[in-house]
């Protein structure tokens, strides 16, 4: 007999991702929740990010990982505040665990919250956090093919991140490809080709980050 469990378990994790953006709403703070895979750059994005806002705006960041706290201290050291998820082997973050995180941060002195989910293009895909947008980052390096082996993750991204575009001379990374099977699956994702390394590109990224939270906050 075949058990099915995916339907209870996603309609629970909705309702939670609910109440969690209903609290988010009332605070006015704008929710990112960024999937890529292991190794594609969440963590310096989110640090050069951190560096170009946090003179303007109020941030926090949730930090998604299996085992270990490293991402978390390096985003303590630039004086953020940061919260730690361990999922114990969960490829994913839910919304119960978002839930819990929020308990510890002071709502009233924040404007943007940014989710590191686990590394992974696959689970992190379904479940609903309670977040504002979800953004993807590829790296140069995993290869232009990504958005046919991984349609999911690219057609849920309302943006999407090329990182580490200073690493396309040493990589066969087809561009035209890559955005022609992008523009097949998602025609209306926002497309940032940036280099958090260089800094190339990410005054894009976050200026439209910025028109994100004075949305939200003119919307509370």
């Amino acid at each position: 007999m075949e058990v099915k469990l995916k339907k209870p378990i996603l309609d629970f994790n909705a309702r939670v991702a609910k109440e969690n953006r209903e609290l988010m709403q009332q605070h006015g703070i704008f929710v990112l929740d960024l999937l890529a895979s292991p190794g594609a750059g969440k963590t310096s994005l989110i640090l050069a990010t951190i560096e170009a806002l946090a003179s303007t705006y109020r941030i926090a960041v949730i930090e998604g990982d299996i085992a270990s706290d490293v991402d978390a201290v390096k985003i303590k050291q630039t004086g953020t505040a940061a919260v730690q998820i361990n999922t114990g082997g969960a490829c994913h973050l839910e919304a119960t665990m978002i839930a819990r995180a929020l308990t510890t941060l002071e709502l009233d002195k924040l404007d943007l919250i940014i989710i590191e989910n686990v590394g992974n293009l696959v689970c992190p895909t379904e479940f609903d956090l309670g977040e504002d947008v979800k953004a993807m980052i590829l790296s140069v390096p995993e290869g232009h093919d990504k958005p046919l082996k991984y349609p999911g993750v690219f057609q849920s991204a309302k943006a999407i991140v090329l990182g580490k575009i200073d690493t396309k001379p040493s990589f066969d990374f087809d561009e035209h490809a890559f955005k022609q099977s992008l523009g097949q699956l998602n025609p209306h994702a926002l497309l940032f080709p940036l280099s958090a390394k260089t800094g190339e590109g990410v005054q894009e990224w976050t200026h439209w980050l910025s028109n994100q939270i004075e949305e939200k906050k003119s919307c509370s």
